[in-house]
């Protein structure tokens, strides 16, 4: 079986997650394909889509959101993502389980003795109406039904599992700052969910297990696992084997992936990339060491913004007032420094509209 080593998963990472070679696909294919951009922190999906984009400008962005093509909605691993409204349709009944389990795990003891259907009827009938309400609202809709849970056990869980929600614009928009209203999805995309199929079969599993090897691939089902919040979907993948290949790690896991999907050579030039906070390149994988260091694995959970040089974490990057200011985690070669700087200068121009171009590369670690 063929053995794959850090460095040719690091470039079949950044081939398929299109951060080797900025792509000429539209904003709303770029969102698809990588099955959505986490998106908690509202701004970040731009600079997201503006490093693997060419001539990406985030009008376009703002304005598939308005224009209901484009959806913020709990999914993946019970955070906020921005989806492709077509997707978020087609998996959303997939993940109801793991979502309702994922807020128990959190107010299992409040929410104890609730009957979750009734519940998410009521909470449904309040939402009939049309209204957009942020949580608190909601919650403190139904308190008087439910007064022991309190507001934001049962907000929690309806906003983030019982009822496929949007978060409706302008929140997420370029520059827009604004809380979160909540508005039924169908109602917002004037159409249901997808059910699950009454046969047991698992379509949506399936088209989950090769939306992610195309995106993150070659991977583990732990990373699989580590992507969506679902329990690896194992009979999704048993049910594919026979179409998939597989291949070890240098630490003999099994990694599974699609036949013909890009693996570039190991030492294929890798350029600078600026991430976003929550970048699924990151956390969309169990393992993550092919990306990041696990001295830094902690900034991939901690909401720090980083960069990439030759395709592996090596600085944070923060931007104020038209200057972005990377703080190495390590030393710079004098062409990485100009590397990043050239990136960091771009991006800054990006971020101010053009008003400034500034970039500040501090001191590395002793």
């Amino acid at each position: 079986m063929t053995v794959l080593g850090t460095r040719a998963l690091n470039r079949a990472t950044l081939a398929r997650q299109l951060l080797l070679d900025r792509s000429d696909m539209p904003a709303l294919d770029a969102v698809a394909h990588l099955g959505g951009l986490q998106a908690q922190e509202p701004q970040e999906p731009f600079v997201g889509l503006w490093s693997r984009l060419r001539a990406f400008h985030p009008a376009v962005l703002s304005d598939l959101l308005t224009g209901r093509r484009v959806v913020r909605t709990h999914l993946m691993r019970r955070t906020v993502h921005l989806l492709a409204a077509d997707d978020v349709l087609a998996w959303r009944a997939r993940h109801d389980a793991m979502l309702r389990q994922r807020v128990l795990g959190t107010y299992r003891r409040e929410l104890a003795g609730v009957d979750l259907g009734e519940l998410a009827a009521a909470g449904r009938a309040v939402m009939a109406d049309g209204e957009p309400r942020s949580m608190g609202e909601l919650a403190r809709a139904l308190a008087g039904r439910w007064p022991e849970p309190g507001a934001r056990a049962l907000g929690e869980m309806l906003v983030a599992a019982l009822l496929p929600m949007v978060q409706l614009p302008p929140r997420g928009v370029w520059r827009a700052r604004a809380g979160v209203r909540n508005a039924l999805l169908s109602s917002w995309l004037g159409r249901e969910i997808d059910p699950l199929p009454p046969d047991g079969g698992d379509p949506v599993g399936q088209a989950l297990v090769r939306r992610y090897l195309a995106a993150f691939g070659p991977a583990a089902t732990a990373d699989l696992r580590a992507w969506c919040g679902l329990a690896g979907l194992p009979g999704a993948v048993a049910a594919m084997r026979g179409e998939l290949v597989a291949c070890r790690d240098e630490r003999g896991r099994e990694l599974l992936d699609l036949p013909g999907a890009q693996r570039p050579d190991p030492d294929t030039p890798a350029p600078v990339r600026f991430l976003p906070a929550f970048d699924n390149a990151i956390l969309g994988y169990h393992d993550r060491g092919r990306i990041i260091d696990d001295a830094h694995r902690g900034l991939s959970v901690a909401g720090a913004r980083v960069v990439l040089v030759d395709g592996r974490v090596a600085a944070t990057w923060s931007a104020e007032a038209g200057t972005v200011t990377v703080l190495p985690l390590r030393p710079f070669s004098p062409a990485d420094r100009e590397a990043v700087a050239e990136q960091g200068r771009a991006l800054a121009a990006f971020l101010s509209d053009g008003d400034g171009d500034r970039v500040r590369i501090a001191a590395p670690p002793p």
